[in-house]
């Protein structure tokens, strides 16, 4: 399904993931209130791939609908709309006390650790399923012979 959206959406989608549980194995044994930190965590990660996914969809619009009269106001209210969603969701945080509002900065940030991640990530699991750039070279100098 996300692959239908953007190629490189599940890769980020992943990255998030894996972020969230690296942060989340190193964090929790440094704090007293181990629930709201792993609370606050998991909903940053939450939104962070929901703006993941509503980027992609907007990416897709843009490309779709590009010339169509008023698709600039609506590809612009789009993103205003997406981080109108993520201060709201930061305030019900607070007015609720439902987790730590830091470590769901942190986790939003997931988002933007694997957006510049991801092309790294990828010429490792390039090189993991031996199509990396090296193999291809050594390919290319074998049959020169």
């Amino acid at each position: 399904m996300l692959r239908r959206l953007n190629d490189a959406l599940p890769g980020l989608v992943l990255g998030i993931v894996i972020y969230g549980i690296v942060v989340e194995l190193v964090g929790v044994w440094f704090v007293e209130d181990k629930l709201r930190y792993s609370t606050g965590l998991l909903i940053g990660i939450g939104v962070a791939i929901g703006l993941a996914i509503n980027i992609a969809q907007v990416i897709r619009d843009a490309v779709e609908i590009y010339g169509a009269d008023g698709s600039r106001n609506r590809l612009i209210m789009k993103s205003v709309l997406r981080y109108l969603v993520v201060v709201v969701v930061f305030f019900v945080m607070m007015k609720f006390n439902l987790g730590n509002m830091v470590m769901a900065f942190i986790g939003v940030l997931g988002l933007k650790v694997s957006a510049y991640l991801q092309p790294f990530a990828h010429k490792v699991i390039l090189k993991l399923q031996g199509r990396g750039d090296n193999s291809l070279e050594e390919n290319c100098n074998e049959s020169d012979l």
